[in-house]
């Protein structure tokens, strides 16, 4: 009977890195002060060899858990499951698991998950929510980063969308082909990012020289009330060229009444929407020119972070992520 292979040992893989034991674990646990160089040498020689490292002895030696908590304050929808995808992503390459919470915006399911995970002594924890207004942070023993909501304290860490540079873009897009008279639907006055949004429009409209066509529009993020700010729009007597949606469920609605109405998109009217959903963005009729906030990559950068404070170098304040505009025929079209 054939021996069994003997566990790859971390003194195995130090011997094939050219490093020292200390060195490899170092650069497994993503700690320490390695040059990048370093620590892909390391995870290369650990790939070959196969080397698993004992999560006990992790524990153990290091007093941690190697595990982090996500909460998500609702069901991990729309906008927190691409978080929370991007950030798992960047925790994986660390070596470290995630634990997912949904607090489902109930104060009281969250504050019972924020027990279970410094009970369970996790590492550290990202917040994630649907929307983009500050909220109190939590108060725990372990570092925290805020994804997408972020936290209304200036010293903590919180990592969101650059929603001024998305609307910037936009104009500048709608600039280009030569539309000049803008009009703007958007979500709820209450929302954070309805109101960042409004105001990077008209700062936008100015340096372009561009108009404000009638009042913002602010309601639902809904289709039915895209649909519905068309209507006032045209029967108020507002003659736009291109309508600015704070949403792509918003301006799938309006792509919809503008049709059924008369209005060419984009050749009367060109129109942009929001978020680069999909499942909405192409459904559209015509496919929707929009903004995607790259929400994987924002989750991933908050991961980052946060294993950056767990090493023991924190930083603190509100990280802008820059988005990216999406080009659709809302815009182009044939003529």
């Amino acid at each position: 009977m054939a021996r069994p292979t003997p566990p790859v040992r971390i003194i195995d893989v130090a011997a094939l890195a050219g490093v020292s034991p200390s060195t490899v674990s170092k650069a497994l646990n993503n700690t320490g002060a390695l040059t990048d160089e370093t620590r892909l040498r390391v995870q290369k020689a650990a790939e070959r060899l196969g080397f698993v490292p004992d999560a006990g002895a992790r524990s153990l030696a290091g007093r941690r858990s190697y595990t982090v908590g996500l909460l998500s304050t609702d069901s991990a929808g729309r906008f927190s499951l691409p978080v929370v995808l991007g950030a798992e992503n960047a925790l994986v390459g660390g070596q470290l698991s995630a634990l997912l919470a949904t607090a489902r915006h109930d104060a009281v399911r969250e504050a019972h998950h924020i027990r279970a995970f410094v009970a369970r002594r996790v590492d550290g924890i990202i917040v994630t929510g649907r929307v983009t207004n500050p909220r109190p942070p939590i108060e725990v023993p372990m570092p925290v980063v805020y994804a997408f909501a972020p936290s209304s304290d200036p010293a903590d860490a919180s990592v969101v969308p650059d929603d001024a540079a998305g609307i910037s873009q936009v104009v500048a897009h709608l600039h280009s082909f030569g539309r000049r008279r803008v009009a703007h639907v958007t979500g709820p006055s209450g929302h954070h990012a309805a109101r960042v949004r409004l105001d990077a429009l008209v700062t936008a409209l100015a340096e372009h020289e561009m108009a404000l066509v009638g009042e913002p529009m602010f309601g639902e993020w809904s289709e039915r009330w895209g649909r519905v700010a068309v209507d006032r729009l045209l029967d108020g007597g507002a003659e736009p060229d291109a309508i600015v949606f704070g949403s792509d469920q918003l301006a799938r609605g309006g792509a919809d009444r503008l049709r059924e109405r008369g209005v060419r998109v984009p050749q009367d009217v060109a129109i942009t929407g929001y978020d680069n959903w999909e499942v909405m963005a192409e459904a559209c009729r015509p496919p929707l020119t929009t903004v995607d906030m790259d929400l994987e990559r924002l989750g991933q950068r908050a991961a980052e972070l946060l294993l950056q404070a767990i090493a023991g170098e924190p930083v603190s304040g509100v990280e802008l992520m820059p988005p990216r505009l999406v080009v659709r025929e809302s815009t182009l079209g044939d003529g």
